[in-house]
């Protein structure tokens, strides 16, 4: 058996050297070697969303995603997104708007959601529907997490 690569990897800003066989996926470096707890397993089949992380500020199912193709790219997750002690805009609206019942799908929506403002920063109902309709939620908080991400987006733009 062939020894583990050695790669580095930017998350959150921060480098890191790890030692993982190249088609680990990422999601498990992240949980298990770098302790960082946002992204959820929840299907192992990039299906469900719990496990997305942004890959050069674009959303990618981190459980499919092999490591190797994480090397020299930047990687955010959900602990990336707070800057200065303060909450993302998105993180906090989930918050305010009570968008989450189990939380398990939160990382997923949360970081979908801030692709798209970013993409998008005044995203119609009818868009954020369509940007999050591959994160599944089993709980049924869904108006709230529609609320939420206007609430960002309004936020983001100054008229709140």
């Amino acid at each position: 058996m062939p020894a583990p690569a050695r790669l580095q990897l930017s998350v959150n800003g921060a480098v890191w050297d790890v030692a993982a066989d190249a088609d680990t996926p990422l999601l498990y470096v992240l949980r298990n070697d770098l302790g960082l707890n946002g992204p959820k397993f929840g299907c192992g089949l990039g299906e469900c969303g719990a496990c997305t992380v942004l890959l050069d500020d674009r959303p990618l199912r981190s459980c499919i995603l092999p490591v190797a193709g994480a090397a020299g790219r930047q990687v955010t997750t959900l602990e990336g997104l707070a800057s200065g002690g303060q909450l993302h805009p998105v993180q906090q609206a989930f918050i305010d708007e009570q968008a989450a019942q189990c939380g398990y799908c939160l990382n997923g929506m949360i970081m979908m959601a801030k692709a798209l403002l970013d993409r998008n920063p005044a995203p119609s109902e009818a868009e954020i529907r369509q940007e999050l309709k591959y994160n599944l939620c089993r709980c049924g908080t869904h108006i709230e997490i529609l609320r939420a991400v206007a609430l960002a987006a309004a936020r983001m733009r100054g008229q709140e």
